[in-house]
Order: structure tokens, then C-alpha cells, then sequence
């Protein structure tokens, strides 16, 4: 009977070391999750919270290059889409995400 006693108690030890385990794990998931957040979601979402701000900004008159590379000077803005005037007088409609840089500011 006292051996019984003894193994239980022991059982009761090793489970209890491996409820320890499980919460160390558990804290280190949910770091290694903060971390991943403050270093690539968190940017990623400034970043695109940017672009679209720059893109909100843009006016008639500014000059653009498109992400596929076309220079272009804004026309008309409407809602969702530009009309650019490229260099030989023909107009593009271009859709607002498709505007990379602005052309006017200096390149860094």
C-alpha cells in the first residue's frame, strides 16, 4: 500500500511538471505571435496605409509612374481611376492602385 501511495504521488508529480510545459509553451507561442506582429504585420499595415494615402492625395496635373513603368500626367481623377496624358498626347485610364511614384517629387 505504501508503494501504491508512492506512484501516485509521483504520477501527480510528472503530470504537474507537464502542465508547466504546456503553459512555458503557451507563453512562448503567444511571443513568438506578438513579435511576428511588431515585426511584419504592424509595418506592412503602415506601409499600405500610406500608399493609399498618397494615392488619395494625387491631383489633376501631377505626373505619375505607373507600377508598369508608363510616365504620365494626371488629367482627371474620378473615384476609382485616373486618365493620365502620356508623352504623345493619348490618354490612359489607369486604375488608382496601379500609380507607383510620383514623378514630381525628387528620387532619394
Amino acid at each position: 500500500m505504501n508503494n501504491s501511495l508512492f506512484l501516485l504521488f509521483a504520477q501527480g508529480q510528472a503530470t504537474g511538471q507537464q502542465g508547466g510545459g504546456m503553459s512555458s509553451m503557451l507563453i512562448f507561442l503567444v511571443l513568438i505571435i506578438v513579435v511576428f506582429y511588431f515585426f511584419m504585420i504592424r509595418p506592412q499595415q503602415k506601409k499600405q496605409k500610406k500608399i493609399q494615402q498618397f494615392r488619395e492625395a494625387l491631383k489633376k496635373g501631377d505626373h505619375v509612374v505607373t507600377i508598369g513603368g508608363i510616365h504620365g500626367k494626371i488629367t482627371d481623377v474620378q473615384e476609382a481611376t485616373f486618365i493620365i496624358e502620356v508623352e504623345d498626347g493619348s490618354k490612359l485610364k489607369i486604375e488608382k492602385a496601379a500609380v507607383a511614384i510620383d514623378a514630381n517629387e525628387p528620387k532619394k
